[in-house]
């Protein structure tokens, strides 16, 4: 386990709990992935850092999981949705610092907030990719898939940026991702003057290769 790295518990390996797994294990984060199913464990088990097959409305199942050691819990169960809610109780109950909940429609995401999860995602709406980028980076505020391989993110400008410029950060050479617009306030402007001062509060809208993307949120969070 990294020293200091957000450790990661992803309930439900169905479509969407098993994408964000797999991005958070693309990541360098340490993934617990947990599913009633063992054949869905399989399946998951050489991509994160665990695997287990469990019934996670069963308190005492999740305590020997050590579940309340972890800092962000997401209950990504598919059609069950009396499990869904048994379990993000349990979670709270036990203390889990950060609870991400799937809602199947508005109903069942207004009885997650009710009973204590932190953020309630709708999978229809929220990309599981997108949910594990926003997770594990504060500075990331939407990503969007454009292929298999290109995406598209907004990152508010970090501290480290501040005060540089775009020639200055050389994004392109380092990382291979372009800036394709600057975002200050209301305005956004297509095409940013690369001698322009970065200010607090911009937003950067960035494309590049997932992983090219990924190095670069990486080398910028958490650091400023």
């Amino acid at each position: 386990m990294g020293k200091g790295k957000k450790q990661y518990a992803i309930i439900g390996m169905g479509r969407f709990g098993s994408s964000i797994a797999k991005t958070l294990s693309q990541m360098g984060f340490d993934v617990l992935a947990i599913d009633a199913s063992e054949e869905r464990t399989q399946e998951i088990s050489n991509i994160v850092t665990h695997a287990v097959s469990a019934d996670t409305t069963d308190d005492e199942a999740l305590q020997a999981l050590g579940i309340r050691n972890f800092d962000v819990v997401v209950v990504a169960i598919g059609q069950d949705i009396q499990a869904s809610i048994l379990t993000t109780l349990i979670l709270k109950e036990m203390n889990v610092p950060t609870i991400i909940a799937k809602a199947q429609n508005e109903l069942h995401g207004k009885v997650l907030s009710k009973i204590g999860a932190d953020k309630v995602v709708f999978p229809e709406r929220d990309m599981g990719t997108r949910v594990a980028h926003n997770l594990t980076s504060p500075n990331i505020l939407d990503y969007i898939e454009l292929s298999g391989d290109y995406s598209i993110f907004e990152m508010l400008v970090p501290a480290k940026m501040v005060g540089r410029n775009l020639i200055e950060l050389n994004l392109r050479q380092k990382y291979g991702c372009n800036v394709i617009a600057v975002r200050r306030g209301s305005k956004m402007n297509i095409s940013p003057d690369p001698h322009g001062r970065l200010w607090e509060g911009d937003v950067l809208v960035i494309v590049g290769e997932r992983d090219d993307l990924v190095r670069l949120e990486i080398a910028f969070d958490k650091h400023g």
